[in-house]
C-alpha cells in the first residue's frame, strides 16, 4: 500500500467510526422528560402572566413526546431540556409580572397617603 492509500484508509476508518458512533443507541431521556413534565405542570398555574413562554414550553414538550414515540432520543432530550427551561422562564416572568403589579399598588398607596398628609 502506498502512503496515499494508507491515509485514505485511515480517513475512511475514522469516518466509519464517527458514523457508527452517531448510530449508537442513545438512552431514553426518561429523567429529562419527567423534569420537563413537572416544570410545565408547575408553570401552568402562571399561565395568565406568562402565556407566551408557557405556550412555548408546552409546544416543545409535545414535540419531545413525539420524538420519544419515534425513538429519536437525542432530539427528545434536547426538546425536553428546552421545555423545562421555557417553563422556568414562564414562572420567572409570572413572578416578575406579579411583583410589578404589587409595586404599582404600593406606590399608589404611598401616593394616597402623601395626598392625605398634605391635606392635613
Amino acid at each position: 500500500m502506498n502512503p496515499m492509500s494508507k491515509s485514505r484508509a485511515a480517513i475512511l476508518l475514522a469516518c466509519a467510526t464517527v458514523l457508527l458512533g452517531a448510530c449508537a443507541s442513545t438512552p431514553e431521556p426518561k429523567e429529562q422528560m419527567a423534569v420537563a413534565n413537572a416544570a410545565v405542570e408547575q408553570a401552568s398555574g402562571s399561565s395568565a402572566d406568562a402565556a407566551t413562554e408557557l405556550a412555548a414550553a408546552r409546544d416543545k414538550l409535545t414535540r419531545a413526546n413525539a420524538a420519544m414515540a419515534r425513538k429519536e432520543y437525542a432530539q427528545a432530550r434536547l426538546l425536553a431540556e428546552e421545555a423545562a427551561a421555557d417553563a422556568a422562564l414562564a414562572q420567572a416572568s409570572a413572578r416578575s409580572a406579579r411583583s410589578s403589579r404589587a409595586l404599582t399598588e404600593v406606590r399608589q398607596s404611598i401616593q394616597q397617603l402623601q395626598t392625605q398628609l398634605n391635606r392635613s
